[in-house]
């Protein structure tokens, strides 16, 4: 896949990718959705995860993320765990604050298993463009939401390609809404990527191989961004439940959510604060909402997707952190890119993450009414 080399050429590209596409009316009206979230308060959800490890007779260690996130639109109310490891922790990363269960299980622990209960309390995110943040944001803070990460970085093809987008750009805001635009229409969902993908975005660029799934879309979108100079960061987390809207790729089945991982992002603009951002969820609903892929992005099952996803989200997903390059406490393996899946180490080695199956492992959600 070329890569811009003009704004000529991405705002002819932008232009016709996102035109409506030329269903018939009716077949333009069957398919169009409704897609706005709007403040309602908050959910309560009990979200549980559940280890049960497989052939560890050497001893194991497992790791599990839990929600760092204390903000307008998450906060959690309860963290509690039980199972019969020798050891069990609430922890932190030193260098990213992501907080994680450690267990140890000794050698010969009979069906090692870990059971972490997390109550959070999410709801609708929804920006008011009028607005201004009540605080101003530390400007330590906002260096560091600048700077590059490992898989993330910002120079290079990177910065190429966010200059070659954003050149002309007025605002802060005007720079973003180009970069959401351009990620949209240049990138594609790729069902067959393991998880959630790598996010390396300097590889993407230089290959031209611009598929992936929410890790690499939406770290490519961040990356780009702090290259255009306006701090932004993944979050990692979980969906929880059924997307309100009647989109089945927004949404979750709580009574299994081992493959309902979904990291989303945010930017930070002076007139509002940190805003909502996901660019990765409209190229999946274009994939794989309807039996067909849609390649054009004012495709009215996806246009108000990718109306409301700029500033917007839906709270039927739990964040655990914004951490990269995590170091698991204890681990043999090296750094992380991200946390957001279960981490296991046994005498035989590490536990492939992405095949909950085989690792053994579990997440299920209720939501918890009155």
């Amino acid at each position: 896949m070329s890569l811009p080399v003009s704004r000529r050429d991405f705002v002819k590209a932008a232009s016709s990718a996102l035109a409506l596409g030329a269903l018939p009316l009716a077949q333009a009206e069957e398919a169009a959705r409704r897609f706005e979230p709007r403040p309602t308060g908050w959910r309560s959800f009990e979200v549980t995860t559940t280890v049960q490890l497989r052939d560890a007779a050497g001893g194991a260690s497992v790791w599990l993320p839990v929600p760092s996130l204390e903000n307008p639109w998450q906060r959690t109310t309860d963290v509690s765990w039980s199972g019969n490891a020798s050891n069990v922790r609430l922890a932190a990363d030193g260098a990213t604050g992501a907080r994680v269960l450690v267990a140890r299980f000794d050698a010969g622990t009979p069906d090692p298993r870990l059971v972490l209960t997390n109550r959070v309390e999410t709801q609708n995110r929804v920006v008011d463009w009028k607005e201004r943040p009540a605080v101003a944001a530390d400007p330590a803070d906002l260096r560091h939401w600048l700077a590059p990460t490992e898989l993330i970085t910002t120079d290079g093809i990177v910065r190429k390609v966010a200059t070659q987008i954003v050149l002309g750009a007025r605002s802060d805001r005007e720079k973003v809404q180009r970069i959401y635009d351009w990620v949209i229409v240049s990138t594609y969902r790729e069902p067959k990527v393991r998880g959630c993908g790598t996010g390396d975005i300097k590889a993407m660029l230089e290959t031209g191989n611009l598929s992936g799934k929410c890790a690499d879309i939406n770290a490519l979108f961040v990356g780009l961004c702090r290259a255009a100079g306006v701090p932004a960061r993944d979050i990692y987390g979980v969906r929880l439940v059924p997307s309100a809207f009647n989109y089945r790729e927004l949404g979750a089945n709580p009574a299994s959510l081992k493959g309902a991982q979904h990291c989303r992002a945010e930017v930070y603009l002076k007139e509002q604060g940190w805003v909502a951002m996901d660019p990765a969820d409209v190229t999946k609903v274009m994939r794989q909402e309807t039996p067909e892929w849609i390649k054009d992005a004012g495709n009215p099952v996806v246009a108000p997707v990718r109306k409301a996803l700029f500033g917007n989200w839906e709270g039927n997903w739990m964040g655990y952190n914004s951490a990269s390059d995590v170091k698991l406490p204890g681990a043999r393996q090296g750094k992380l890119g991200f946390f957001m899946y279960p981490q296991a180490e046994t005498a035989s080695g590490a536990r492939d993450p992405y095949d909950p199956d085989s690792f053994a492992y579990q997440i299920t959600a209720r939501e918890i009414t009155a």
